[in-house]
């Protein structure tokens, strides 16, 4: 039993280089050379027409072109196969590869344009890439273990179902670690997602695979999920626009999961994209298809332009902003605390010159409480759960997601024995006690935004670090308190780590043993010896609005990111 999973491994990796044509290998540039952002243009396989439609960084300029007949569904969907399969050989980023199927589809895209003058929905001809989670029927989801090799989907999940009415032609998917429970893209299945930035990185977790694919602009917009961070980390770690929306707002009915079943902590489905307009195309496309037909737990709920134009939020003409420095816990690395008073300075001024924008500081409340009680719930049973999922071929569980090889053992996600469902309940009962009070905590922001209403929405770190050297990843609860609260939680790009932020650790970090320090002072949080390590990387922020406010946070999101531009020029 223990060659088992061996033999699986193999079986599917043959399969996986068979789907990848012959003439789209490229020489891949030696391990020291860690930018390969540059490679896909330098490479020679790309023509200037696939080059020009790739590098379209606008989602819906792709879609307008499209509808118009100026770029066919086949020459768009084949550019994108294309520049997918490079950035695979580059970051390991790929799982299924589904050419032929999805230019198949492409095909049948320009057929009917052809025929009616019309587009087949909203996303007619976009190629939509897919974390590997998202079942489609025929295909394999694995989810990072070599054990479910074998298991074809017999049917499509439900956003896929959508997708399809929509016009998209989904066509690859993508890399996630094993057992979806981290932020580092790491799995004895396909092995390694890499950031395309440095490769000695992390292109961050779960949807780390989805991430480093867009960053290569081999693909304009993804499908990830987010339990506790994997839509928002990885899109920060990568430069990206990263939308998580409630749990109940879009389907996740035939996604294959871990911890499927446990009602009381919902992963949720958004997209991620370098392109801000994409996002809400991409939201209003699903919503449009009323998904709560497909998926019963999905929230009836049709996309509200009122909430969009920001009613509740004062008509979006005098919004309060309040910026996170921390969240009691741990201290963010050096440039996401420069990003955060560069944020802060183009609001403030925009509402000096008449956008009428309040800024003040958030006060976190219990983050490090909510924390304990998620991995409460999350360990209840899930040690049952991967035992589960791999003894019967003997799949070692990794121990850790750092580049040293791993034994059998304890999985790097810790788990215990299990707790009663009494015990259980306990949790879950003082979860909703936090959240009680959390709410109770943003109601009584009222006395100190000056505008009448609470604070708008909450700007602060997407994660403690920028991208960490691979398995220096360890802490998760800038993102999972969101999760815990079903708050509406979104990335987008502000700058890049520079030397002026080398200098500051120069100056201040001497003798420390890392550049993130647990305020208890109980231990000490290490990232890195080497502060050139982050040079180049980027820097994401997160946008915080309350339960089912997609509408809103989008919109507040949009007028931050404008600011922002205005003030600084593009960032990334």
């Amino acid at each position: 039993m223990a060659q088992i999973w061996k033999r699986l491994v193999a079986d599917k990796r043959r399969r996986q280089l068979e789907s990848i044509p012959k003439d789209w290998l490229i020489q891949v540039p030696d391990e020291h050379i860690v930018d390969v952002t540059a490679v896909p243009e330098r490479c020679g396989l790309l023509s200037d027409r696939e080059l020009q439609i790739t590098n379209t960084g606008d989602v819906n300029e792709i879609l307008d072109k499209l509808a118009k007949g100026e770029w066919s569904a086949v020459e768009v969907t084949n550019a994108f196969c294309k520049r997918a399969i490079i950035a695979h050989q580059l970051v390991n980023c790929l799982t299924e590869i589904f050419v032929e199927k999805a230019l198949a589809r492409a095909a049948e895209l320009d057929d009917y344009l052809k025929t009616t003058g019309k587009t087949i929905g909203p996303l007619h001809g976009l190629p939509v890439s897919l974390k590997d989670q998202f079942s489609i029927k025929g295909l394999e989801a694995t989810m990072g273990y070599a054990s479910y090799v074998g298991r074809f989907a017999q049917q499509d999940a439900a956003l896929v179902e959508i997708l399809h009415e929509c016009g998209a032609i989904p066509y690859v998917k993508t890399n996630l670690p094993q057992t979806l429970l981290w932020v580092e893209t790491h799995n004895l299945l396909f092995g390694r997602t890499v950031n395309p930035i440095n490769r000695k990185l992390t292109s961050g977790g779960s949807s780390g695979g989805e991430c480093a694919l867009i960053a290569l602009r081999g693909s304009p917009l993804g499908v990830g999920t987010d339990l506790g961070g994997s839509i928002r980390i990885p899109s920060a770690y990568n430069g990206l626009y990263g939308f998580k929306p409630s749990s109940y707002r879009l389907p996740h009915q035939g996604c294959v999961t871990s911890l499927d079943g446990l009602d009381s902590m919902l992963s949720a489905v958004g997209p991620i994209s370098h392109s801000l307009s994409g996002i809400k195309t991409f939201l209003k496309a699903v919503i449009g298809r009323e998904p709560w037909l497909k998926d019963p737990q999905v929230v009836p709920k049709k996309w509200d332009e009122d909430e969009y134009a920001l009613i509740r939020h004062g008509g979006g003409k005098r919004l309060c902003f309040a910026i996170m420095w921390n969240d009691g816990v741990v201290r963010p690395h050096t440039p996401i605390v420069r990003a955060l008073k560069m944020v802060k300075g183009a609001l403030a001024a925009a509402g000096h010159v008449g956008r009428y924008v309040v800024v003040v500081d958030w006060q976190p409340y219990k983050h490090a409480e909510f924390g304990d009680i998620m991995n409460g719930i999350w360990r209840a049973g899930s040690g049952a759960e991967l035992k589960a999922a791999t003894e019967a071929t003997g799949e070692p569980l990794l121990s850790s997601l750092g580049l040293e090889e791993q034994p059998p053992g304890k999985a790097f996600f810790a788990t215990g024995e299990g707790i009663s469902a009494y015990d259980l309940w306990q949790l879950q009962k003082a979860k909703t006690q936090l959240r009680k009070e959390y709410l109770d905590h943003w109601q009584n922001t009222v006395s100190v935004t000056g505008t009448g209403r609470p604070v708008d929405a909450i700007i602060g770190p997407a994660s403690a670090s920028a991208a960490t050297p691979h398995g220096m990843n360890r802490y998760t609860n800038y993102t999972r308190v969101w999760n815990a609260l079903d708050y509406v939680a979104a990335v987008f790009p502000v700058t890049k780590v520079d030397p002026v932020d080398q200098s500051y650790y120069a100056k201040h970090m001497s003798g420390m043993s890392g550049f993130l320090c647990i305020e208890c002072a109980a231990k000490t949080f290490l990232c890195a010896d080497d502060p050139d390590t982050f040079l180049g990387a980027p820097v994401g922020l997160q946008i915080v609005g309350r339960t089912l406010e997609e509408e809103a946070v989008l919109r507040m999101m949009e007028i931050v990111d404008g600011v922002l531009k205005n003030a600084t020029g593009s960032r990334l």
